[in-house]
C-alpha cells in the first residue's frame, strides 16, 4: 500500500506543478500515508506555501490522486478561519464519536492563570462544555456513511444545545475536495489552539478563551515546557535504510509534566496509537515517545 500511496502522490504532484522544497515534500509524504493507514485523522498543514495559493494546491491534488486511486477516497482539505487540514472523513468520524463516548480522554492546561493548572476533562469550565459543542458539530457533520450533505442540518440543531448560533452559516465549499468549517469557532469562546489540541490528537490541550489570549501567551512564555515527539520509521527494505520520522509533537508544561513518558495520560496516549499502528504493520514500524526540554521562549497562540 505504501509503495502504490506514493507513487500516485509523486505521480499527481508533478501534474499540479506544485513546487514543494524537498523537506516539504517528505513531510506531506508522511502526513497522507498516516492519513491513509488512519493513524491520524487530521493533519494540520503549515508548509508548503500560504493561503489560498496552499488551498488550492491541495484541493486539486486531492482531486487528481481520488481519481487514480481508491486509497485517497475519504481524504479531504479542510478549513478553518486562517488553518488548513488535510483530514480522513471516516476517521475524523470515528474520533469524534470516541470523543463524545470518552474512548479519547483529554487534559487540559488552563492558561488563563499563572502557574498554569490541570483540570480534567469533568472539571467545571464553560471552556470543556463549549469544546463539547464543537465536537458534537463535527460528529453531526462527519459520519461513517460519508459527509452530512447538509453539514449544519436542523438533526444538528437539536442534537447540539449550542448549535442555534450555526444554523444559518452554510459551510463553504469551493469544491468536492473543500469543507469550510470556520462557522465552528466564530461564535464560539473556544479558540484555534484548544480546538487544534483535539483536532490533532494530542492527550494535552491548552485551554483559554478568546477573551485571555494575552495572559495564556504570557503564562506559556515565560515557563520551561517539555516537548512530547512521536516518532516512527517507514516500513522500507533494510537495504534503503529508514531514519527516524516525526508523526507528532506537542508540548506540556514542564512542572506539569515531571513524570515525562511515564505520566498517566501519556501511557493511554501511547496505547491508543499503539492499538492503531497494529492494524498498518505493514507501513510503519514501531512507535516511540521521545521526551525533550525547552526554554522558556516566545510563545505565538
Amino acid at each position: 500500500m505504501m509503495e502504490e500511496t506514493l507513487k500516485v502522490l509523486d505521480s499527481c504532484l508533478l501534474q499540479t506543478k506544485w513546487r514543494l522544497k524537498s523537506h516539504a515534500k517528505r513531510r506531506l509524504q508522511i502526513d497522507i500515508l498516516a492519513l491513509c493507514t488512519e493513524l491520524r485523522p487530521v493533519i494540520m498543514v503549515d508548509y508548503g506555501g500560504k493561503m489560498p495559493e496552499l488551498q488550492d494546491h491541495l484541493c486539486l491534488l486531492l482531486k487528481l490522486c481520488r481519481q487514480e486511486s481508491a486509497i485517497f477516497e475519504h481524504l479531504r482539505v479542510m478549513v478553518i478561519e486562517d488553518m488548513i487540514y488535510l483530514i480522513h472523513t471516516i476517521g475524523l468520524a470515528e474520533y469524534a464519536k470516541s470523543s463524545l463516548d470518552s474512548k479519547v480522554e483529554l487534559v487540559f492546561v488552563n492558561l488563563e492563570q499563572d502557574p498554569p493548572k490541570m483540570v480534567t476533562q469533568e472539571g467545571e469550565s464553560s471552556l470543556v462544555t463549549n469544546l463539547v459543542t464543537v465536537q458534537k458539530l463535527f460528529s453531526s457533520v462527519f459520519s461513517p456513511d460519508g459527509i452530512n450533505s447538509d453539514l449544519l442540518s436542523s438533526h444538528a440543531a437539536s442534537s447540539v444545545a449550542q448549535a442555534e448560533n450555526f444554523i444559518n452559516k452554510p459551510v463553504a465549499s469551493k469544491s468536492d475536495e473543500l469543507i469550510d468549517l470556520s462557522c465552528c469557532v466564530q461564535d464560539s469562546q473556544i479558540t484555534v489552539p484548544t480546538l487544534n489540541g483535539w483536532l490533532l490528537g494530542y492527550p494535552v490541550v491548552y485551554l483559554f478563551s478568546k477573551d485571555h489570549i494575552a495572559d495564556a501567551i504570557c503564562n506559556l512564555s515565560t515557563k520551561y515546557l517539555r516537548i512530547f515527539k512521536v516518532t516512527f520509521s517507514r516500513n522500507v527494505s533494510l537495504s534503503k535504510g529508514s531514519q527516524p520520522e516525526e508523526l507528532m509533537s506537542f508540548s506540556v508544561p514542564y512542572e506539569l509534566s515531571m513524570g515525562g513518558s511515564n505520566e498517566p495520560w501519556a501511557k493511554a496516549f501511547m496505547a491508543q496509537l499503539q492499538s492503531k499502528w497494529e492494524k498498518c504493520k505493514q507501513t510503519w514500524r514501531s512507535l516511540h515517545l521521545e521526551v525533550d526540554e525547552c526554554y522558556p521562549q516566545a510563545i505565538v497562540l
